[in-house]
């Protein structure tokens, strides 16, 4: 038998102890302790609220992809209020990390995408408008 079959655009999670050992585990000058500590924040479950705009979005991403992937667009890009630079997420490794925030209440670290072409990602307010402006022309039919 193999691995048991996942619905098409879905990603398999992977368990947090599978995962590389924290290279600053019990170093009292790990740079990450100016964030705060995780595990506070492992208690805190996401708000109703917050879990119906997640599924609001992963359910905006599934229209968004169908649209304009097809149309040569990898992904959405995010501008970063941290670090005042563009993020670039192709579609699967975002929808994987909402997926993950909505079941875990945080998203893992993950590597950013390698050398993007800008050209190839557009932001959610372009999505949205995108897929309005094909809403409104079919209805006009």
């Amino acid at each position: 038998m193999g691995e048991p079959s996942r619905p098409p655009g879905t990603v398999q999670a992977v368990a947090h102890d599978v995962l590389p050992p924290d290279p600053f585990a019990d170093d009292p000058d790990d740079p990450a302790r100016a964030f705060g500590d995780d595990e506070d924040r492992l208690d805190e479950p996401i708000s109703d609220s917050e879990r119906t705009e997640l599924l609001a979005d992963l359910s905006d991403l599934a229209v968004y992809q169908a649209l304009l992937e097809p149309r040569g667009v990898r992904g959405i890009v995010v501008d970063c209020g941290e670090c005042d630079e563009p993020h670039y997420h192709d579609w699967h490794l975002l929808r994987a990390s909402l997926e993950q925030l909505l079941a875990d209440g945080r998203m893992r670290p993950h590597e950013p995408a390698y050398d993007p072409n800008p050209g190839d990602y557009v932001s959610w307010d372009y999505c949205r408008g995108f897929a309005d402006g094909v809403t409104a022309n079919e209805s006009a039919y």
